[in-house]
């Protein structure tokens, strides 16, 4: 669960009422991997922005993208090991490498955009739960 101040709440559910609570009009119009952040810029599929200045600014920090990358599984894959001991086969998660690592040097283009929209998905999921248990 990452940290959301009040003022990027406030904007994220702005852009999520102008996009008729539909999240897939949400996109990505650009990303940054910097330091310790990850910056996603985001606009309406149907009203795309001229600049980066009008597109919802996004920051991650690297810690919590990679709690996200982990949790979603992506920097590993189902397989089977040998236990080293014993002499028998068992399935278990296999870890490609660490989330942040994986995803700057073993990730494919694709499996970039994916994690950067997990990501997203992930922050907008948590925002609104949060509305939800906040009205309670």
């Amino acid at each position: 669960m990452i940290k959301i101040s009040q003022k990027l709440k406030d904007e994220l559910w702005w852009l999520v009422i102008s996009v008729d609570y539909d999240y897939s009009r949400i996109s990505i119009a650009d990303h940054e991997l910097s330091g310790d952040t990850l910056t996603l810029w985001l606009e309406d599929k149907q009203d795309f922005k001229n600049s980066l200045d009008e597109c919802l600014q996004l920051d991650i920090s690297l810690k919590q993208f990679a709690k996200m990358i982990k949790a979603d599984n992506l920097n590993s894959y189902e397989g089977t090991k040998m236990h080293p001991k014993g002499n028998y086969v068992y399935k278990t998660r296999i870890e490609i490498n660490e989330p942040l690592k994986w995803y700057r040097e073993d990730a494919s283009d694709i499996e970039q955009q994916w994690a950067r929209e997990a990501a997203l998905k992930n922050v907008l999921t948590q925002l609104v739960e949060s509305e939800v248990y906040d009205e309670k």
